[in-house]
C-alpha cells in the first residue's frame, strides 16, 4: 500500500537527531512528559516584539496600564489555551497536526488548509527572521559601534536563518534542550530588566494616563492572542511523543503557563517603556529602542538572549512547517522541507528589511490576517476532535484510494465547505492597512474579533452539517487501558 516517502524514516528519541516524519510515533517511543511543554511554550514567546506590541496598546489603543494589564492576562489564556487543547490530539495520534488533519478533511481536501497554513507561515518565519537580524544588528553598534548597512543586513538575515535551519533539522529532543535552557536565561535577565523599570520609571505619569474604548480593548486582546493563535496547529507537533494517558489537563496548564509566563511582563514592560517613549511603538526597527532604554550591561546580554529565543521560536516554526510541507504531497524528507522555509524567509526578509517603509504596520496586519487563516481550521478540527477518540495510524498515511480518510475522492466535503464559508466569513470582518471587508465597520469588525467569528461560524457549520463517514471500518478505538485522563 503507498505511503507517504517519509513513513520509512524512524526516530532515535534518545539521541539528538530526529528521523521521524509524519508518521504516527509508536506507544512504546511515546516518552515525552507533559511538564516539558512549559518551557517550550516559553521558548516560543521569547520575542521582543511583544515589547513593541506591548507599546502599540499604550500608543494606537490609547489603553491604560490596567487595562493593558487585563490584555495580557486574558490573550494568553485564550489563544494558548486553544493551543492545549488542540494539542490533545497529538497524544491521541501520535501524529503532526497537519497529518492528523487528514483524517478531517480528507486526503486531497487537506492540502487547501494545509497549503494556506505552509504559506501563512512563510510570513510569521520571515517576521522572526527580521526581528532576529535587527537583533544583532543593535549588539553589533551599541558594542562595536557598527551601523547597518545592506551587505550587513544580508549577513546577518543570512547567519539567522542558518542557524534556525540547523536547530529546526535536528528535531523535537534539540529544541527541548535549547527551550529548557533559554527560558533559564531569559527569565533570570527578564527580571533584571523589570526590576530596572520599576526603579527607573516615572510611575505616576504611568498611572495617570487615562482609560482607552472597551472596543480597543477587545481589539488588542486580538492582536497579542493573534500569535497564540498561529501555533494552534502546530500544537499536536509537541504532543506526539506523549504516552496516551498523559493529562489534557495538565497539558492544556503546562502551555498556558508557559506562553502567559513570558507574555504577561514582555507586555506590560512594552506598555510601560512606551509612556515615556512612545516613538518606539512605530519604529521600523523594533529592537535598537531597547539599547536607548536600558544601559549597556542589560540591554546586550538581554538581546543575546532575547535574540537565541527568537531562533528557538523560527525553529519550532519551521520544524512544523516541515511537517506541514510533507503532507501536501511534497516528496521530501521534513529537513529538506524546513530549507524550503529557510529560504523563503530570507528573501521575505530582505524585502521587509530593505523595501518596506513600516515594520509595525506590516507586522499587525499580517497577525490579523494570520489569525482568521488558522482559525478557519481551528474551528472544524475542535469539532471533529470533540467527536473522535483516536486516529486510524495506516489510514492517516495512505494517501490513495484506499485509505479509510479517502472519503469522496479524497474530500470531506463537510469540512471543506464549513472551512471555506468561514474563511470568507471572517475577511468580511476584517481590516488592515491595505484590505477592508465589507463588514469592517460592524461591531465585530471594530473591535477586532473577525478571527472569532470565524471559528464560530466554522465550527457551527460543520457541526450542522450530516457527519463524514470513514471509507470502509469506523475509527478504531483507543488501544486497552489508554484511556485519557483530564486532572491537573
Amino acid at each position: 500500500m503507498p505511503h507517504d516517502a517519509s513513513e520509512a524514516a524512524g526516530a532515535t528519541h534518545d539521541g539528538a537527531l530526529e528521523t521521524r516524519g509524519l508518521e504516527p510515533v509508536p506507544d512504546d517511543e511515546r516518552t515525552g512528559r507533559v511538564r516539558e511543554l512549559f518551557p517550550t511554550w516559553v521558548a516560543a514567546n521569547i520575542s521582543v516584539l511583544l515589547l513593541t506590541m506591548g507599546a502599540g496598546l499604550i500608543v494606537f489603543n490609547g489603553l491604560n496600564f490596567w487595562q493593558v494589564l487585563a490584555v495580557a492576562v486574558a490573550a494568553p489564556v485564550l489563544s494558548y489555551g486553544i493551543v492545549g487543547l488542540i494539542s490533545i490530539a497529538g497524544k491521541r495520534g501520535g501524529a503532526p497536526g497537519m497529518a492528523l488533519s487528514r483524517a478531517v478533511f480528507g486526503q486531497r481536501g487537506n492540502l487547501f488548509p494545509g497549503a494556506l497554513i505552509w504559506v501563512a507561515r512563510w510570513g510569521w518565519e520571515t517576521i522572526n527572521a527580521v526581528t532576529g537580524a535587527y537583533a544583532v544588528l543593535t549588539v553589533l553598534d551599541l558594542l562595536f559601534g557598527v551601523r547597518s548597512n545592506t551587505v550587513l543586513i544580508v549577513v546577518t538575515l543570512l547567519l539567522f536563518v542558518t542557524c534556525t535551519f540547523l536547530v529546526s533539522g535536528l528535531g523535537i529532543n534539540a529544541l527541548r534542550v535549547c527551550s529548557k535552557w533559554s527560558t533559564y536565561l531569559f527569565g533570570a535577565f527578564s527580571v533584571l530588566v523589570l526590576v530596572y523599570l520599576a526603579a527607573n520609571t516615572d510611575w505616576s505619569a504611568v498611572f495617570a494616563k487615562p482609560a482607552g474604548s472597551t472596543a480597543m480593548m477587545i481589539a488588542g486582546i486580538g492582536t497579542i492572542a493573534a500569535g497564540g493563535i498561529s501555533w494552534v496547529p502546530s500544537g499536536p507537533d509537541f504532543t506526539r511523543y506523549l504516552p496516551r494517558t498523559a493529562s489534557s489537563g495538565a497539558m492544556v496548564g503546562s502551555t498556558v503557563g508557559g506562553a502567559g509566563i513570558v507574555v504577561l511582563p514582555m507586555v506590560l514592560m512594552g506598555a510601560v517603556m512606551a509612556v515615556s517613549t512612545p516613538d518606539l511603538a512605530s519604529a521600523q526597527d523594533p529592537v535598537s529602542f531597547i539599547g536607548e532604554l536600558l544601559p549597556m550591561w542589560i540591554s546586550v546580554p538581554y538581546l543575546v538572549i532575547a535574540l537565541i529565543g527568537m531562533l528557538l521560536i523560527n525553529s519550532m516554526s519551521m520544524y512544523s512547517a516541515g511537517f506541514t510541507a510533507q503532507t501536501l504531497g511534497i516528496k521530501v524528507s521534513r529537513a529538506a522541507a524546513v530549507s524550503v522555509n529557510a529560504v523563503i524567509s530570507l528573501v521575505f526578509g530582505f524585502l521587509l528589511m530593505v523595501v518596506a517603509t513600516s515594520f509595525i504596520g506590516s507586522f499587525i496586519s499580517f497577525l490579523t490576517l494570520l489569525a482568521v487563516a488558522f482559525s478557519a481550521w481551528i474551528g472544524v478540527f475542535g469539532v471533529d476532535m470533540l467527536r473522535r477518540r483516536s486516529y486510524d495510524a495506516t489510514a492517516l498515511m495512505d494517501t490513495t484510494r484506499t485509505s479509510a480518510y479517502w472519503y469522496r475522492g479524497g474530500f470531506a466535503w463537510q469540512a471543506m465547505t464549513a472551512w471555506a464559508v468561514a474563511l470568507l466569513a471572517g475577511l468580511l470582518f476584517t481590516k488592515v492597512d491595505w484590505f477592508a471587508g465589507p463588514l469592517a465597520s460592524s461591531w465585530i469588525g471594530e473591535n477586532g474579533l473577525g478571527w472569532a467569528a470565524t471559528i464560530v461560524v466554522a465550527g457551527l457549520l460543520y457541526a450542522v452539517l450530516p457527519r463524514t463517514q470513514s471509507a470502509g471500518s469506523a475509527t478504531p478505538a483507543e488501544p486497552a487501558g489508554t484511556r485519557e485522563t483530564v486532572s491537573i
